[in-house]
């Protein structure tokens, strides 16, 4: 019999990372799935409440070996640091089992050196000694040289983490490894090959030049194959060696290499800079895939990309992909698949996509896509899994395409600004969505209707409140990227006064808070902002931005 009321069961909070919260609500009943949450937070102390997204309303089911319960699911984003934050959810359903409750949750501290740390001074002579002797809290400091690649085989503690931190000049050729360790820094390093932190907690990685050049290690970056918890991964530069190629496109293409690969809750990738791998930044896939939720992918510039610029595949819950900048990328954004959801993309921005804008296949549920621009070749909004998708959710997004082509065998359409055939309709929602193409005309098709014009969009689908737009729309004039196999330096999509997409958005809280006009702007930068700062940042910028 079904259970139309809801009734509410535990409230969690898993892995807060430095910026963000994840919140999970579950719940039984409301088998007719119009249960809502609304929510508001606050740092502890605060005199005023401010309001968040509503939560996801995630019905129970499975993917593969890969299942998740009846619940309401979403996320705190842009947090600051060490703070506890107090949150109120407020739950309502038609049908009965209202609810008020309010928790507390607190970001995680910034990664530091411990105060008054001892410093090992170390050379290529006396590395294994130091390795050896380092105690939780001292800081093992490589002098210019070079150094082949070794291993670390003692821990840190919490608050008092063992620092391994290059002076200028230095190198490390071969592989640094530490394999199931806790609390260590890895800092200011040039290694000629890869970091590997397979199954290692509270590990930072920052200021690195990554050249993953070795064959040896399968051109990768820094990853970790096994889970781990609580990676802070930032301000790095990280540098491939797959050629931006039409033999390199795609999966099976000519590529090589993992540029940043976790898995495992509560990590921050934030501020990098990444180029030139099969995936740029990515997670697990199926049964590597362990624990994937609470995850900040932040700020990270990522360019030439072969396959996935960011690849978070089998996110369970509450992945955050937010303001990253993608420049030539066969997919900038892989979803394949959520695994119920919320998995955010949040104003990012990417141009020359060789393939699809987003790739939400192998039956991905639960995608969330918020203000994001997208300008490529073939269709705008074109994917085609050939298996059902579910409960998409898609406000203030930009996206223009035009005419296309087939790429290493995999084609992205002919320039319709929308082809999504394979959404179900019941439980998506997408709408306020500016869509172009340089072809001229306004076609496509979402679920199972096509249309011919913007006025058929807008009467016939959700999509009620859409613009249509054009290459105008940018103030800096980019050209449109026809050939994807041009390579491509980061263009500024910026809007133009005037634009259709300027003032077209919906009001979406914690997102898009203090918009300038009438409304929010669709795409990802609201018009009169300055650009973020993508990739690696200065002293005075990391002060600034607040991650250290």
């Amino acid at each position: 019999m079904a259970q139309m009321a809801t009734t509410p069961g535990a409230i969690t909070t898993p892995y807060p990372t430095q910026i963000g919260i994840a919140i999970e609500w579950a719940i039984s009943g409301d088998d007719n799935l119009n249960g809502q949450v609304q929510v508001r937070y606050r740092p502890l102390g605060a005199p005023d409440w401010r309001t968040a997204l509503p939560l996801l309303r995630i019905p129970a089911g499975s993917n593969g070996a890969f299942s998740w319960g009846n619940r309401h699911a979403g996320s705190l984003f842009d947090l600051q640091p060490g703070v506890t934050y107090q949150i109120e959810l407020s739950l309502s359903d038609p049908d009965g089992g209202a609810a008020l409750q309010v928790v507390e949750a607190s970001t995680r501290a910034l990664p530091t050196v411990s105060p008054g740390a001892l410093v090992r001074t170390v050379t290529p002579q006396n590395l294994a000694a130091m390795l050896a002797a380092v105690q939780p809290g001292e800081i093992l400091a490589l002098q210019p040289g070079s150094f082949p690649g070794f291993t670390l085989d003692r821990d840190g503690l919490p608050g008092a983490p063992i620092v391994i931190r290059g002076q200028p000049g230095v190198q490390v050729n071969g592989e640094l490894g530490m394999f199931f360790r806790q609390d260590v820094i890895i800092e200011d390093l040039t290694v000629n090959g890869r970091i590997r932190f397979n199954g290692s907690d509270r590990i930072t990685i920052r200021r690195c030049l990554i050249n993953a050049s070795s064959t040896q290690f399968n051109g990768d970056g820094i990853v970790s194959f096994l889970r781990a918890e609580y990676a802070y991964i930032v301000d790095n530069e990280v540098i491939g060696t797959t050629a931006w190629v039409e033999a390199a496109m795609g999966a099976s293409g000519a590529n090589r290499g993992e540029g940043i690969v976790v898995t495992g809750p509560g990590h921050v990738i934030a501020h990098n800079r990444v180029r030139g791998f099969r995936d740029n930044i990515s997670l697990m896939e199926d049964g590597g895939a362990v624990d994937q939720y609470s995850i900040d992918i932040v700020a990270n510039e990522l360019s030439e990309a072969a396959d996935d610029a960011i690849e978070a595949d089998f996110c369970f819950h509450n992945c955050r992909i937010l303001r990253n900048l993608v420049t030539n990328a066969f997919i900038p954004f892989s979803s394949q698949p959520g695994l119920g959801g919320p998995t955010y993309f949040v104003r990012n921005a990417a141009y020359n996509v060789a393939h699809v804008a987003f790739k939400l296949y192998r039956s991905s549920v639960g995608d969330v896509l918020l203000h994001n621009t997208v300008v490529k070749a073939g269709d705008a909004l074109g994917l085609y899994p050939g298996v059902p998708v579910q409960r998409t959710y898609a406000r203030n997004n930009l996206l223009i395409g035009g005419p296309g082509g087939t790429i290493n065998g995999f084609g992205n359409g002919s320039g319709r600004v929308i082809a999504f055939a394979d959404l179900v309709l019941a439980g998506a929602s997408l709408d306020y969505n500016a869509y172009g193409s340089t072809t001229g005309s306004f076609q496509g098709r979402l679920g199972p209707t096509s249309f011919n014009s913007l006025a058929e969009l807008r009467s016939l689908t959700s999509e009620v409140n859409a613009v249509e737009v054009s290459m105008a729309a940018f103030a800096a004039a980019p050209i449109y990227p026809g050939d994807p196999l041009v390579q491509h330096a980061a263009q500024d999509l910026r809007l133009a006064s005037g634009s259709a997409a300027v003032d077209s958005g919906i009001v979406l809280p914690g997102i898009n808070d203090g918009f300038a006009g009438s409304n929010p702007d669709a795409g990802a930068y609201e018009l009169g902002r300055a650009l973020p700062h993508y990739g690696p940042r200065s002293v005075d910028q990391l002060h600034a931005d607040g991650f250290e």
